[in-house]
């Protein structure tokens, strides 16, 4: 059993925690920090990736989002590097960067660090985030300060890499968090530069919910004779999720929300649209209905991203519409529901996106509002899923019998996905080999990339200057607490 306790129990409580966390080889140092979140049992994944981790071999881990999985490997890296002096000064005789962790979007990078720093206060270590939207000046100064632990997304990094604003000659442990999402990004030529830039000796830890073909590759390249570990099946979700689709017409899906927030008086509603405009529409359409809304995508800059998820974890706003890179690396506690507005045109996306609920061990629902132009992707969910979702339909917002499906992208480029000609471009422009994988665009200095989903473009702008994730710019009322584990 896991969760937080009251004054009273606490030494009880603190008792049983210490023994099953040093147990599994982390020093009083961490356990104190830990204990101190308020967290009690290690959740599965963090049982078998931390003491795999502190043998100081490669791992693969397949894991949900949800699950713990970022304290399954900060914990243990920062017990490595806790134990050993750094091997040497970097350039300039300032402290080097001893580990690396790469994650794909500005919001997962805030929060693993975020976790580094509290999982950390009783060790002497310093941190930082790198990444787009926010200015390149103070990120380099603090990196000419010293830094021991570096979380970035990969275009930023390569930025301050290209300008010798830090070192990674020395870097002792390698971090690929969600690394499916960063290939479904298009981050792969990305990756392998940075790889270039480390030490051939070192740690290489790499974290993927879902195991595509692309990241097995990547880890067969990567991974020197790794450990893996599958807490859960690949590409499966959460169990503690309730899972439903909601079948409606194409056009009373804004209708039906608006009502179901009303009618079971929702609080907390994490919200996915398929783009960007779809996102302001729906939010600009809630507020119109009376409800407290917000939306956060890669043309929003990091500040108001930020503003809007404190009012979100606050109370302050009922609905946050987000889309899918925006939404990575969101970690709030005991979040009730997720609602698909729109489906994922990528079935990877649907696992990620429904894994923001549910998390370590409390319960939580994913609704999807599905209309009859998305059958095809609720086909391919199910396939990656290996689950049939339950269907209903809600009266009053029946789907016409009449109506026929349309294509959800007017313009199909590249390869079908899953053969249904609704959404025939789903991974967006393919390479000439067809092999679905965006294609790398060709950059000047000054160019940066805004990626969103698969799809990328190119646009001039100087550092900082934009809220993306990468090379440019870059993504009230709970229910009674529940226990839980550090994630």
């Amino acid at each position: 059993m896991t969760g937080r306790s009251s004054g009273s129990d606490w030494p009880r409580i603190f008792e049983r925690f210490v023994m099953s966390f040093q147990t599994l080889g982390l020093s009083d140092a961490l356990v104190r920090a830990v204990a101190e979140q308020g967290y009690t049992k290690p959740t599965p994944i963090q049982q078998q990736a931390i003491p795999a981790v502190l043998t100081g071999g490669d791992l693969l881990a397949g894991a949900q989002t949800g699950t713990g999985k970022t304290a399954g490997f900060v914990l243990p890296m920062l017990e490595r590097l806790s134990a050993a002096p750094a091997a040497k000064t970097a350039r300039g005789g300032r402290a080097p960067v001893r580990a690396l962790i790469v994650a794909p979007t500005r919001e997962l990078a805030a929060q693993v660090e975020a976790s580094i720093r509290a999982y950390g206060r009783h060790l002497r270590f310093r941190s930082m985030t790198l990444f787009g939207g926010v200015g390149f000046g103070p990120q380099a100064a603090q990196l000419k300060r010293g830094v021991d632990i570096v979380v970035a997304t990969p275009g930023r990094l390569l930025d301050h890499a290209g300008e010798r604003n830090l070192d990674l000659s020395a870097v002792e442990i390698l971090v690929l968090d969600e690394a499916d999402r960063m290939l479904d990004m298009g981050f792969l030529p990305d990756i392998r530069r940075i790889l270039a830039l480390l030490p051939a000796k070192r740690q290489n830890l790499l974290f993927s919910a879902t195991f595509p073909d692309e990241i097995r590759a990547l880890a067969g390249r990567l991974l020197d004779r790794p450990r893996t570990i599958e807490v859960t099946p690949p590409n499966s979700t959460v169990d503690v999720i309730r899972q439903r689709v909601l079948d409606v017409g194409r056009d009373r899906k804004r209708e039906l929300l608006s009502w179901m927030i009303g009618r079971h008086r929702w609080e907390q509603v994490l919200v996915f649209t398929r783009t960007k405009h779809g996102a302001d529409k729906l939010a600009q359409a809630l507020s119109r209905d009376g409800i407290r809304a917000h939306a956060i995508h890669g043309n929003k800059s990091q500040g108001a991203r930020t503003r809007a998820l404190a009012e979100f974890k606050d109370g302050g706003v009922t609905v946050l519409v987000a889309t899918d890179i925006a939404a990575r690396g969101i970690d709030i506690a005991e979040l009730p529901r997720v609602v698909n507005y729109d489906l994922p045109n990528v079935p990877e996306d649907y696992v990620h996106r429904i894994g923001r609920t549910g998390r370590a061990g409390a319960d939580g629902e994913a609704i999807s509002l599905v209309c009859v132009d998305e059958h095809g992707f609720l086909r391919d969910i199910e396939r990656l899923i290996r689950r049939t979702i339950p269907r209903e339909t809600v009266a009053g917002f029946e789907p016409d019998p009449g109506e026929r499906a349309q294509p959800v992208f007017k313009q199909p480029r590249g390869r079908g996905h899953g053969g249904h000609a609704a959404h025939a471009h789903a991974r967006g422009k393919t390479s000439p080999r067809g092999n679905g994988r965006p294609v790398a665009h060709a950059r000047t200095p000054g160019q940066r990339e805004e990626r969103s989903g698969s799809h990328a473009r190119v646009q001039h702008s100087g550092r900082g200057a934009s809220g993306g994730q990468g090379r440019a710019a870059p993504r009230g009322g709970n229910p009674a607490r529940r226990p839980r584990s550090p994630r």
